[in-house]
């Protein structure tokens, strides 16, 4: 494998562990702590997985780990650190008994099903430590369901004689590794699941797990191109730059953007659906800045736009919550039309606000609504071209509004869409750092015999060395959901809070930003140099932690 020069300078970096994983591993058992919601349905549902106790790593004189396999997938999208994941698993399972071999399954869920793996061994690994991808054993979104498929995946297990499986993936990857737990611990099979909180999204956390491994890098990616672009703008001084982020079902990464970035608008989607905006309203908070800073002379600016915004318009996600129960039980009777006499069924079998929603809306973007999901019953909003919606719906604002006196600018935008261009980025050292412990901790939860949980690090604002370790049980963040129009456990998202102290932050200086230019440029993410510069975390974990 060809390696930059970047690659080859983060292959000698070593990543820092707490305290309590550095040598021989204990537990500390707590006292086990469950949500509120729906508590007694996922009781039933889970009866052999829920209740179990929180678990904190502690030093320990000995250990007595008998020899194990362990096989591992990457589920679901990528995001920077995965690779330090396994090289912590892989790692510990070889200081815990260097007998003990890892497996990885190809291209995620699908790859225990097709029986498709290859054993990763020290040789091979050294070439993916601390770098950004899932190209190690790639990815997928294959949903572990089925009976079928977990005995099918059984069929593998057994012949390679693996003791437990480290899933490292999202909220609905972790979902399924909390059901392939619960199934292979009530037919007695002796086969661990452990999980590991992966999403750049940043809506994978609670009171337990404090941020997901990829969000500190790719926010940081993001933001090194948002300032290069507001350093544009204001240079030119001719362009608003509409500019959408990843982030499907949380407005996390445009938040922390904002933070580090200071654009002049920033739409957080959560604050959208409490106050009931419409698009319309949208649109003329960000005319209003336009205008006003026109009538200063600064016709430019620099907007930041969610991912998920559209569903999060309570009108849309109205529409959007009868459309999925359209899709899942008459999907097949209007799928195979052509387009207009798939919108007309649409339209005939929907209720009279929401047709009206429905009948507003660009063609392209109905049919998106209407008909596309990714396998987890998900609305692919990464597809809509939300930026451009909003934009054109600025400048037919703005025209009006000129026609009646009342703005004399120029708008021009341009449009950007920054996603992919996060997802693989070489990680931090944050995320280098937390993701080897996350990968460790994982290795220590199979060791002491746990199946159904999730490998957690806190602390995680102070040195490394401050730490903690631990596992959480997966259960005790499911909730049943409505998905594809059944009740099913899921793992509750966690949006922007708007009383939370990252928003708080926001909104204090947000005024200021729509009128003035207080552009920050970050500029790229440093590895080497000062602590204060490299190991810092995101702002949104800073503002939490105060």
């Amino acid at each position: 494998m060809e390696k930059s020069l970047l690659q080859q300078a983060r292959a000698s970096y070593v990543p820092k562990l707490p305290v309590a994983l550095r040598g021989t591993v204990g537990i500390k058992e707590g006292a086990p702590t469950q949500s509120a919601d729906n508590q007694e349905e996922i009781k039933a549902l889970f009866p052999n997985t829920y209740g179990m106790p929180l678990i904190e790593f502690v030093a320990a004189e000995k250990s007595d780990a008998a020899a194990m396999n362990v096989g591992v997938i990457l589920s679901g999208g990528q995001a920077p650190g995965g690779h330090n994941v396994i090289t912590g698993l892989f790692d510990t399972i070889k200081k815990l008994n260097p007998e003990n071999r890892l497996f990885g399954f190809i291209l995620g869920p699908g790859g225990l099903v097709s029986h498709n793996y290859m054993e990763i061994t020290a040789d091979f690994i050294e070439d993916y430590r601390n770098t950004g991808g899932f190209d190690m054993i790639g990815s997928g979104r294959t949903k572990l369901e089925e009976t079928e498929q977990f005995e099918k995946g059984l069929e593998i297990i057994r012949k390679l004689d693996i003791k437990a499986l480290v899933i490292i993936g999202g909220d609905d990857s972790n979902t399924n590794a909390c059901v392939l737990a619960e199934y292979y611990a009530a037919k007695q099979y002796g086969v661990q699941v452990i999980g590991c909180p992966k999403t750049i999204d940043g809506d994978l956390k609670n009171s337990q797990i404090e941020t997901s491994f990829g969000f500190d890098t790719a926010t940081k990616t993001y933001s090194e191109l948002i300032g290069n672009i507001e350093r544009d703008c204001n240079s030119a001084r001719k362009y608003w730059h509409f500019i959408k982020l990843m982030g499907r079902s949380a407005s996390h990464i445009a938040l922390e953007c904002a933070l580090q970035c200071q654009p002049n608008i920033c739409i957080v989607s959560e604050e959208v659906e409490a106050k009931d905006m419409t698009l319309n309203e949208i649109v003329e908070q960000i005319c209003t800045s336009v205008a006003y800073r026109a009538a200063n002379g600064d016709n430019f600016g620099v907007v930041l736009i969610p991912e998920g915004l559209i569903e999060f318009v309570p009108a849309i996600g109205r529409l959007i919550a009868e459309l999925n129960d359209l899709l899942a039980a008459h999907g097949a009777d209007y799928k195979d039309l052509d387009a207009d006499a798939q919108r007309q069924y649409i339209i005939s079998h929907l209720s009279d606000a929401n047709k009206a929603t429905f009948e507003t809306l660009p063609a392209d973007v109905a049919r998106q609504l209407s008909l596309d999901r990714d396998p987890h019953g998900n609305v692919q909003v990464s597809l809509i071209e939300t930026e451009k919606l909003i934009s054109e719906m600025c400048a037919a604002k703005l025209k009006q509004w000129a026609e009646e006196g009342k703005y004399t600018g120029k708008f021009a935008a341009q449009h950007h869409f920054f996603g992919y261009e996060g997802r693989c980025a070489t990680p931090s050292n944050f995320d280098a750092d937390y993701c080897y412990a996350l990968g460790t901790s994982a290795a220590q939860l199979i060791a002491n015999g746990k199946t159904g949980y999730m490998a957690v690090v806190k602390n995680t604002t102070a040195p490394v060395e401050e730490w903690q370790a631990g596992g959480v049980p997966i259960t005790m963040m499911m909730n049943m959901e409505r998905r594809n129009g059944q009740m099913k456990p899921v793992i509750r998202k966690a949006l922007v809070e708007l009383d939370g102290a990252p928003f708080k932050a926001f909104a204090a200086v947000r005024d200021t930003w729509a009128k003035e230019t207080c552009y920050v440029y970050p500029g790229p993410i440093q590895y080497w140099g000062p602590s204060e510069v490299c190991d810092r975390p995101t702002m949104t974990l800073i503002l939490e932690h105060k």
